[in-house]
């Protein structure tokens, strides 16, 4: 049980409606430029429609975004910290990265940035931000990043000796709620440099515009307030209403409308010289005689021009609230942030209370990460292909991408990826962020997974939009597989389970697993094909897009995916049926279709239909020609390590309580036997708990014995995605043309899926915490009666359960440190990260090197990555 806190306090009152304490969070985006929502070509060339270059100038349609950003929840009102070190060709106000096409390894950021703390109401949120002192190397990250190739790895900032000298500042944003709508700003930059240094800071607060496109009854503004005590600014917004932000006296205020440059992006004419950029041409042309004249606008900014000695730093106060407050940055400020910190620092403790010192501060900054990421999105793909009243699209895109989902639309705060690579959701990266969210805010959590079965999102035949680039893509079926972690953490910290949410998710995903059945079985054999299926580029061809030789592909992942989808909806149905015997035929249902499928895979018969090969004793894709040749595609990849993940122990005492799903289950054990059927459950004793699954026992010792080969998938920081044997590569011939794939650690060497993921050796997360669940869940029913070597040909034999635990220590130490003081995923920059000003931050990547633990791909994905928080406490229980 969690001890009760004042932020725990909050989240009741925010959840039983008392007040609003998420009304205003960190949910301003990162990244709104290069994004889909963003895009009205004709071909659908989303970066470079609206690229980095053009996004000081030109306004957004759907969102905005900035550096440490703050919104309300419908992102009206925006604020941001906005930098100029005297030296850039542009103003700091986003982050910089690499398009997709400009990325050896596809679109990746190329700042220093971490978030160091955030609590679920967003009582207390700190970022921090390294700033270089000299000129900032836009074209030479870019220059350089397109000169390497595939072989290489990606060119980033430390690479580029900017941080060599300490010649940077650091920049600290924290966020204290007083109330719902009083929220204090602090913002810190400490120069790290030798010497004295110049910087100029601009908190920028900016209106969302909607009166551009879509025309409003008043334009909202922003206004300059007379005052001899402190410096203000009124807005007065009609779809929020009226605020003030308060701040320390600045150097000079500035004013603008958040309105595009037509003469710089679309050599137009503008109706007046109050744009977007205006802030960007006064501080680096150093002339601010219009920004200066004008006192009210859109777009406003207070700027400090800052000169910070060597080794200190300088702290400007701001505060935005609803209410008027007399003295707004007196002493009690202070005290508001000391007491949040403590706040925030009691929250964490009741949560990670079993954790080391060591262990907290990572799941600290997981958390933090994943709290920091929750973005607002919006898209309503009718409203965008068509486009607004005063534009038009090209007629193309009515029959271009994401055309067929006309019934999307939303409006909501998303738990994002990663906020810049990958600024959209993703349905099954959520599925497992919520996992982790179940650890600090079981309420978001549940809503958050019950978004993607609303209507305005799931399509009226059942599927679940994949992510915003294409939403016909096929994702992994894992939203039941979440449901049921959420339902059973929220069980096991407050002793009660939400049926109402169980029930939910449960009525919904029903007409996703309909849709999975008609759509992905195209042979009606209960064998399943699927595609993409999150694992990019894990086939020796894409799994997309056009199979060679006209076949179809017989998935093991796609299968097994739908194996434990079944087992997933039978669990739910089991629990629910506990409390509504009127759901008991659902149990049959699944138990019954999960029958078909573990017959299917498993097949092995006189035309060798099935998927296991004896001889290499792995599961492996089959090919199947026009011509009705089966070619199996012999890849030792985690797809057919999927398979192990289709188990669920039924407790008998739980079986008792269901009369007609226990007699059901028994007859068709008995049909099965007496028609020389696959059998399901091997091991059938009325006195004993049921396992089912879908490998039989001789498979499993097989395959766990390959995932425990330290020559195959066990590495020393995890399972990776590939064997390790495929360091020879394996080719096969279709159709004339040679298809082959190799063992490749770290970054991809292909451009399969733009080429940014690599499922072909490296280490990922979300599978890796599938896996273990896995081995604890064969544990409750062999307990120890099933051992195995650890590694395999050691002599050290571990029962599952041992096993689960000792592959989430390798998994863990990606982020400790090491006895010579240095974290594996940083084995790139170890030299930096000794620096005491680097030290303690860590980033959560997308993936893992399957070798040495480095970090690779996305560098701030605590979406999934988060999970090592889940891990930290569930080795602690």
């Amino acid at each position: 049980m969690n001890k009760v806190n004042l932020e725990t306090k909050r989240l009741e009152a925010h959840y039983s409606k008392e007040k609003d304490w998420l009304k205003w969070g960190p949910y301003l985006s990162e990244r709104q430029w290069g994004t889909v929502r963003e895009d009205y070509s004709v071909n659908g060339d989303a970066w470079n429609y609206l690229p980095h270059d053009h996004s000081r100038s030109r306004t957004y349609r759907w969102g905005e975004d900035g550096i440490a950003g703050l919104s309300d929840r419908y992102c009206n009102i925006c604020f941001s910290v906005a930098l100029w070190n005297g030296k850039d060709p542009i103003l700091k106000e986003r982050l910089f990265g690499l398009t997709g096409p400009e990325g050896n390894h596809g679109e990746d950021v190329k700042e220093l940035y971490y978030y160091l703390e955030n609590t679920p109401t967003h009582s207390y949120m700190k970022h921090l931000y390294k700033y270089p002192q000299n000129e900032f190397p836009y074209e030479h990250l870019v220059s350089e990043n397109k000169k390497r190739g595939k072989h290489e790895t990606e060119y980033e900032l430390l690479d580029t000796g900017i941080f060599e000298k300490n010649e940077y500042f650091d920049v600290y944003t924290e966020y204290a709620k007083n109330e719902e709508e009083d929220i204090l700003v602090k913002i810190s930059i400490a120069n790290r440099g030798p010497k004295k240094a110049e910087i100029s800071l601009l908190p920028t607060l900016l209106i969302r515009n909607y009166w551009s496109f879509l025309g409003m009854n008043e334009k909202p503004i922003i206004k300059k307030e007379d005052s001899n005590e402190v410096s203000s600014v009124s807005i007065n917004h009609e779809y929020v209403g009226k605020y003030n932000l308060y701040f320390e006296k600045p150097s000079k205020f500035l004013f603008t409308e958040n309105e595009t440059n037509v003469e710089r992006i679309f050599n137009g004419e503008n109706e007046h010289p109050y744009k977007k950029d205006l802030f960007h041409k006064a501080v680096i042309d150093n002339d601010f005689e219009l920004a200066e004249k004008k006192t009210e606008g859109t777009k406003f900014s207070p700027l400090y021009q800052l000169e910070i000695e060597a080794g200190s730093t300088k702290t400007i106060k701001l505060r935005l609230s609803k209410e008027k407050i007399d003295a707004p940055l007196d002493e009690k400020f202070e005290a508001v942030f000391s007491q949040r910190t403590k706040e925030s620092q009691s929250f964490l403790e009741s949560v990670t209370e079993n954790s080391t010192d060591e262990q907290r501060e990572i799941q600290r900054q997981a958390f933090a990460g994943l709290l920091w990421t929750k973005q607002y999105y919006n898209y309503e793909v009718e409203q965008w292909l068509k486009g607004d009243p005063d534009t038009s699209p090209p007629k193309e895109r009515l029959h271009g991408r994401n055309s067929g989902w006309t019934t999307f639309r939303n409006h909501d705060i998303l738990s994002m990826p990663d906020a810049w690579e990958y600024p959209w959701f993703a349905a099954w990266d959520s599925a497992f962020h919520c996992v982790t969210f179940s650890m600090v805010d079981h309420e978001f959590a549940k809503k958050q997974l019950l978004l993607f079965t609303k209507e305005w999102y799931m399509a009226a035949n059942g599927q679940i939009p994949a992510y915003e680039w294409n939403f016909s893509d096929v994702n992994p079926p894992v939203q039941a597989w979440a449901a049921i972690q959420i339902y059973q953490m929220e069980q096991r910290k407050t002793g009660k389970g939400d049926l109402d949410f169980l029930k939910r998710m449960f009525n919904k995903l029903a007409l996703n697993f309909t849709w999975w059945v008609n759509r992905e079985d195209s042979l009606n054999k209960n064998v399943f094909e699927g595609g993409f299926l999150g694992l990019d580029n894990i086939g020796v061809f894409d799994r997309s897009n056009g199979i060679p030789g006209g076949g179809v592909l017989e998935q093991v992942d796609g299968t097994s995916w739908m194996a434990l989808y079944c087992l997933n909806m039978l669990e739910m149905a089991i629990e629910i049926s506990l409390d509504d015997p009127a759901f008991e035929d659902m149990c049959i249902k699944y138990f019954g279709h999960f029958c078909f499928i573990a017959e299917a895979l498993n097949k092995i018969s006189v035309d060798s239909s099935g998927s296991w090969d004896e001889k290499d004793g792995f599961f492996y894709d089959t090919l199947i020609l026009p011509n009705s040749e089966r070619i199996p595609i012999k890849v030792r990849s985690i797809s057919g390590l999927l398979s192990l993940a289709a188990v669920l122990n039924i407790r008998k005492e739980r079986l008792d309580k269901l009369p007609r799903f226990k007699s059901s289950m028994e007859w068709y054990r008995k049909y099965r036997l007496e028609n020389s059927k696959y059998q399901i459950i091997e091991e059938y004793r009325t006195d004993k708990d049921v396992l089912l699954s879908l490998v039989p026992r001789e498979r499993l010792n097989v395959l766990i014995n390959s995932i425990l080969d330290e020559t195959e998938f066990l590495s020393d920081y995890g399972i990776r995605s590939l064997s390790k044997a495929h360091e020879n590569p394996y080719t096969v011939q279709i159709d004339g043309s040679s298809y082959s794939i190799n063992y490749e650690s770290a970054e991809s060497r292909t451009d399969l899926f733009g080429g940014n993921s690599n499922w072909r050796g490296p280490i990922w997360m979300p599978m890796n915490y599938i896996f273990i669940s896995t081995f604890k869940e064969y544990h409750n029913y062999f307990e120890d009666d099933l051992k195995y070597a650890y590694p395999s040909g050691s002599d050290n034999y571990l029962n599952l359960k041992e096993i689960a635990f000792e592959i989430s220590k390798r998994l863990i130490a990606i982020f400790k440190e090491d006895a010579e003081g240095n974290r594996p995923v940083n084995a790139l920059d170890h030299e930096k990260y000794t620096d005491k000003y680097f030290k303690e931050l860590i980033l959560f990547y997308e993936y893992f090197d399957g070798n040495n633990g480095r970090g690779v791909g996305a560098s701030h994905q605590t979406g999934w990555t988060a999970l090592v928080a889940n891990l930290i406490e569930e080795i602690n229980r």
